[in-house]
């Protein structure tokens, strides 16, 4: 049964040539990197030469103090896809035990607690030096130029600094004095100045000019980075107590030594095959592969499940991202894991096999070999907390398999049943504590017998959250999904009491492509009604007339997600957040380990030769929306227009990445253009539904080249009127 048709009417054209083609979240960065490409540089080029434009175009979604990755292929190299490492870890100080002693049971969603080593700027210079061809004066200096000049500020930047003025105001006097300029939040379109900034691109580029080649000028600016005024500026003001999401004060460990020892580079990219293309994405201490564990899943299936224009291919992507999911918030992380088991074709059957006609509202993560079993676990390998099985209140879950906690605890692995308690560390190994990651060494498992038994991340609803009294307070400024105000994880993207996602407006909303979308559900750091703020993702993808190709998606260091560094223009980040206080967790608070980061763009190779570069924004969401771009793509014959404007949706049944760290079980968002029959069929097969407006889901964008013929496509989305693709 072939896809349902795509809309003959895109919101925009497939860009079609011969030359280069560029795509970004920002049609100022697309636009700098389309005129390196047009000056004689190569994609590499253009791409850091956009990646430091988005700094300044999109503050409220990425910074110099935040991350990356990254994932390329050279026309040298096509057939050996690589990605670019640009995630930094924990500093030596962050140990579970401080942050326990600081009496926190998450990681905060803001402040510099939550701050890992920043790593996108010296993975940009690295990129640069190793695969580039312009010196640095010329690729930052349209970062500098707009840095100097003033860059229109984008509307989703205007409503985030309107929806933390207050805190700034109060408790960050230093980001006050960057973003609120004569003591009010800027309009949108107001030019945007930021002189510090411009001053540390300066300084970078004068640090190489006594070198006598490019790479060593390139190099000596990564050392000014990291072992210069940058570090020591930086540290020093984090070391300053102030305000963290959990509205209690705290100082942060970052040291300029952490910054120091701190390098970018390479990994090879993980791949599996599908339908004719490669796949390849980043590693465990990313969530890429569990896209590959989806396609492995889905692969074999009928075309009509693989449509997530259909009722039955929406509920089977909706069930195997559930699953991979699972996985991920399971076993993945910054340690010895192999992925050969997971990404294999008997486990993929065997998770395959859960899949059935109703949606499950269970957290189903599979067994690996040579890992204990769980409570829990049955003849299919999986392992589920069933909802209604904790003691949460209502339908869902209350917490992971074995709490004995109170109606409003974490209750985690062990737990004692403390009210406030998350579980965790410092547990007395109650019930549920038996299973856990493995010990043996064998595959699949994580070696070396010396981590305490892991019973899964804990599963708390909104609902319980609220309970907890935990739901507001010092929240603003906070993590990706959501902070700042009454409401807090999933509530923030329900809306108000009785109200659906869709129904929030603002101003001049139309719920068209090119107005704000007419979603609650924002992507762009926007602040909700309610006060609610989000931080998030920018993404980049460049192709040139040579082959070269490369998807990046830096992140952090969002003006909202640290007080800003006096002297510097610029904030750190809080990567930190997606780690848990927990010894067992395979993606623990541990110093010198990579938080496992949501960051994760794509690239698609057919025949060893590379075809596409996409990626997303959207945190969880990231990998879920570009799902349904490869199924409608290489499956179903999109384009890449009509692929990236197609109806959206995503699961919100796993514990989110961002603090405070909530799920909902059964949970799905979906686009209102879906289609009421689809979505009613959804639901009655049991899917929690919210609908989030017609044009609200996903920020995706693709580059694309016909290896044979030499053909480039490119395409943007129209969500929110500030993606855009360029090229000739």
């Amino acid at each position: 049964m072939p896809f349902v048709p795509p809309e003959a009417f895109t919101t925009r054209p497939t860009l079609e040539g011969t030359f280069g083609m560029t795509a970004s979240t920002h049609w100022l960065a697309t636009a700098s990197a389309q005129a390196v490409l047009e000056r004689g540089g190569n994609a590499f080029d253009a791409a850091v030469a956009g990646g430091f434009v988005l700094h300044l175009a999109e503050p409220h979604l990425n910074g110099p103090g935040g991350d990356l990755t990254g994932v390329f292929a050279t026309a040298e190299e096509p057939g050996r896809p690589r990605v670019l490492m640009g995630q930094g870890p924990a500093p030596a100080g962050a140990t579970i035990a401080h942050y326990r002693a600081e009496g926190l049971d998450l990681v905060p969603g803001a402040g510099a607690l939550a701050a890992a080593v920043p790593g996108a700027v010296d993975a940009w210079l690295v990129l640069l030096r190793d695969h580039g061809t312009w010196e640095l004066p010329e690729v930052l200096g349209y970062a500098l130029g707009y840095a100097e000049q003033g860059i229109p500020l984008p509307p989703g930047a205007a409503r985030a600094i309107a929806g933390v003025a207050d805190l700034f105001r109060e408790h960050w006097p230093s980001s006050a004095a960057l973003w609120l300029p004569g003591g009010t939040p800027p309009e949108a379109g107001s030019l945007m100045r930021n002189p510090e900034y411009a001053e540390v691109l300066r300084r970078l580029i004068r640090a190489g000019a006594g070198e006598r080649s490019r790479q060593a000028r390139i190099d000596a600016a990564r050392t000014e980075w990291k072992a210069g005024f940058v570090a020591e500026q930086a540290a020093a003001f984090a070391a300053i107590p102030h305000r963290h999401s959990t509205g209690t004060v705290h100082a942060g460990v970052i040291t300029a030594e952490d910054f120091r020892t701190f390098e970018a580079g390479y990994e090879d990219a993980v791949t599996v095959p599908f339908r004719g293309f490669t796949i390849a994405k980043t590693g465990a201490w990313g969530q890429g592969p569990a896209l590959l564990q989806a396609l492995r899943i889905l692969e074999p299936l009928e075309d009509d499940r693989l449509d997530p224009s259909t009722e039955i291919g929406a509920h089977t992507i909706l069930e195997t991202l559930k699953l991979v999911l699972a996985d991920r918030d399971t076993h993945y992380g910054d340690a010895q894991l192999d992925l050969g088991v997971l990404l294999s074709e008997d486990y993929a059957a065997t998770r395959r096999a859960l899949i059935g006609e109703d949606a499950s509202l269970e957290f189903r993560p599979g067994q690996l070999p040579g890992v204990p079993a769980r409570p829990g676990d049955g003849t299919t390998g999986d392992t589920s907390t069933a909802a209604g099985s904790g003691n949460g209140p209502g339908p869902g879950p209350g917490s992971t398999v074995g709490s004995t906690g109170g109606p409003s605890s974490r209750g985690g692995p062990g737990s004692t049943g403390d009210p406030t308690s998350r579980g965790g560390p410092g547990s007395t190994g109650g019930p549920g504590s038996t299973g856990g990651l493995g010990s043996t060494g064998s595959p699949g498992s994580r070696g070396g017998g010396t981590a305490p038994a892991y019973g899964g991340p804990p599963l708390v609803t909104a609902a319980e959250w609220t309970g907890l009294g935990s739901g507001s307070t010092g929240a603003a400024g906070a993590g990706e999904p959501t902070m700042a105000g009454s409401r807090t994880g999933r509530e923030a993207e329900r809306g108000p009491a009785g109200q659906r996602a869709g129904d929030i407006r603002t101003p001049g909303e139309s719920g068209t492509p090119n107005g704000s979308g007419g979603s609650g559900i924002r992507d762009d750091g926007a602040a909700d009604p309610g006060g609610a703020v989000r931080g998030d993702t920018c993404h980049i993808d460049v192709v040139d007339r040579w082959g070269n190709m490369v998807a990046v998606t830096p992140s952090g260091g969002w003006l909202q997600s640290n007080p800003a560094i006096p002297g510097l223009g610029f904030a750190l980040g809080t990567r930190l957040q997606m780690t848990w206080l927990d010894e067992a967790s395979p993606s623990r608070l541990q110093p010198g380990t990579r938080p496992r980061t949501t960051l994760t763009p794509t690239l698609v190779l057919r025949e060893g030769r590379p075809v596409a570069a996409l990626g997303s924004p959207g945190g969880d969401q990231q990998d879920q929306w570009q799902l349904l771009l490869l199924l409608r793509l290489l499956v179903g014959g999109y384009s890449p227009q009509q692929a990236i404007d197609a109806p959206a949706f995503h699961t919100t049944a796993m514990p989110g990445s961002f603090w405070p760290r909530l799920w909902e079980p059964g949970g799905a968002v979906v686009e209102d253009r879906l289609g009421a029959e689809v979505i009613a069929g959804l639901e009655r097969r049991g899917h929690r539904i919210t609908q989030a407006g017609n044009w609200a889901l996903g920020r995706l964008s693709l580059t694309w080249r016909d290896p044979d013929s030499g053909l480039l496509r490119a395409a943007a989305n129209p969500r929110g009127a500030q993606g855009y693709a360029a090229g000739r």
